[in-house]
């Protein structure tokens, strides 16, 4: 069975940066693509990128396209999550997501979850 464990997340002032991964175990990612989900207080949880299973492929959402990076190490089974140039607006819990299919932003595509890791951006 497939589980996912983030890591990462943590306090960094505006315009720092930090490095998510998305450690897999119990089953190889290579066939599932991953997407980075957030969760900010009181708002709904948002796509922030996803990349294909074999890394070939990669989307962003608006407002983290030219920031974020998301690539994947499968012989490392962890998908990581390069975010630069952080702004307050960025602090919310981020999540990994799984599925054995088409990598999408859209959360309800995706049927194994990790617990969330919390990134806050403040000075």
């Amino acid at each position: 069975q497939l589980q996912l464990v983030e890591s990462g997340g943590g306090l960094v002032q505006p315009g720092g940066s930090l490095r998510l991964a998305c450690a897999a175990s119990g089953v190889t990612l290579d066939h599932y693509a991953v997407g980075w989900f957030r969760q900010a207080p009181g708002k709904e949880r948002e796509g922030v990128s996803c990349i294909s299973h074999s890394g070939g492929s990669t989307s962003y959402a608006a407002a983290v396209n030219g920031r974020f990076t998301i690539s994947r190490d499968n012989a490392k089974n962890t998908v990581y999550l390069q975010m630069n140039s952080l702004k307050p607006e960025d602090t919310a819990i981020y999540f990994c997501a799984a599925v054995w299919g088409m990598a999408t932003l859209k959360s309800n595509f995706y049927d194994c979850w990790g617990q969330g890791t919390q990134v806050t951006v403040s000075s």
